[in-house]
């Protein structure tokens, strides 16, 4: 879905990243067919799609998807209108530094000025028209030479993200809530988390990145040199992708670029004041569905297939059957027609750790 009068921010190519099993949404989400490629919130858009058509009317068709071998397929099937040399297959996983990287150096040579906007796959956004603002003020943050993200606006003290540290204002024409960033944090504890958020200081990390190509890939030849050779190598032969892939380092873009970035002055921020969610467990899904009544929330089946008595929770269900819930509170069903997974949303967290029971026993076909 692409706007029909074009582009509005000239220059502006979007990168989404396109990767991860979505382990703690299993069984729905699987290594061979993970969160991104569903519809987890009954819009009938996939999140890639619902990606792509947050993106389109800000950039066009200037968007590079990058992803796995694997998903290659699925991914051009689900996006009819991205160019096919801008759909990016992986030959594994090297984490985001590359992944962004590979795209930030095709973009490079494609054009010495573009700007390159990042972002994931696999997040719910809410408040589009708020998004795209936030988004045109980052572009002229970055054309100032700058690495920009958007932080997002904390609503509680989590501990599953990664914090921003936000500093003075920055006098940008064209990003007037542009701010200086003091630091990107780890995952806090949560009285760390709740006094971050008693200074009004910090904001969440959602690794949403907006940087020049060029700036991208210089700075990552000062902190990574190794890496930002061999994406410019590749971006120069992309014939010598598979022989010079492997050799790269693996390392998430944060540790890569923009930590030390922030630690030179180098990064800013855009407080991000529109919905947010990274959709990362059923605790977290059940959040963002409407209510099927009776403190029920159902996605994939019709409601009429769904029983519930003296119960509340999530139910998930791709096989068409009926599921009955008794007796239970804030409980999670998923039911596929190869697994059933049957949690509360207390747990969600602890999905994982029965995708890595299942890898270490040897069931690679559920996974």
């Amino acid at each position: 879905m692409t706007s029909e009068e074009g582009p509005t921010i000239e220059g502006l190519y979007a990168v989404i990243p396109a990767g991860g099993a979505g382990t703690r949404l299993w069984p729905l989400s699987r290594a061979s067919s993970p969160k991104f490629l569903h519809d987890l919130t009954g819009s009938g858009r996939s999140l890639l799609q619902a990606t792509w058509d947050r993106l389109a009317p800000l950039c066009g068709t200037n968007i590079v998807v990058v992803t796995g071998v694997a998903h290659r397929d699925a991914v051009a099937a689900q996006l009819p209108d991205l160019p096919y040399d801008s759909l990016l297959a992986e030959p594994s996983p090297r984490d985001s530094a590359a992944a962004i990287g590979l795209a930030a150096a095709l973009l490079e040579r494609r054009d010495p000025d573009a700007v390159v906007a990042s972002f994931a796959a696999d997040h719910v956004i809410t408040g589009e028209d708020r998004f795209s603002a936030c988004v045109a003020e980052a572009v002229a943050v970055a054309r100032a030479g700058k690495v920009v993200t958007i932080g997002i606006e904390p609503t509680h003290p989590a501990t599953g993200f990664g914090y921003i540290q936000a500093g003075e204002p920055l006098a940008v024409e064209g990003a007037p809530r542009a701010l200086s960033v003091r630091s990107f944090v780890e995952k806090p504890d949560e009285a760390t988390a709740t006094a971050y958020l008693a200074t009004g200081e910090y904001r969440w990390n959602a690794g949403m990145f907006v940087v020049r190509a060029s700036v991208l890939l210089d700075l990552l030849a000062d902190y990574q040199p190794g890496l930002a050779e061999g994406l410019r190598a590749i971006a120069a032969d992309p014939s010598r992708l598979a022989d010079v892939w492997p050799t790269l380092t693996k390392i998430a873009i944060d540790h890569a670029l923009a930590e030390p970035a922030a630690r030179d002055g180098k990064v800013a921020v855009i407080p991000g004041d529109f919905g947010w969610d990274d959709v990362g467990d059923f605790a977290s899904l059940a959040g963002l569905l409407p209510s099927a009544g009776n403190d029920l929330k159902v996605l994939g089946t019709a409601v009429e297939d769904v029983l519930l008595h003296d119960a509340s929770g999530l139910v998930v269900s791709g096989t068409g059957r009926t599921v009955a819930v008794l007796g239970l509170d804030d409980v999670v069903v998923v039911d596929t027609p190869d697994a059933l997974l049957v949690t509360t949303r207390a747990r969600a967290q602890d999905v994982k750790a029965l995708v890595d029971r299942l890898k270490e026993s040897g069931r690679t076909d559920l996974t």
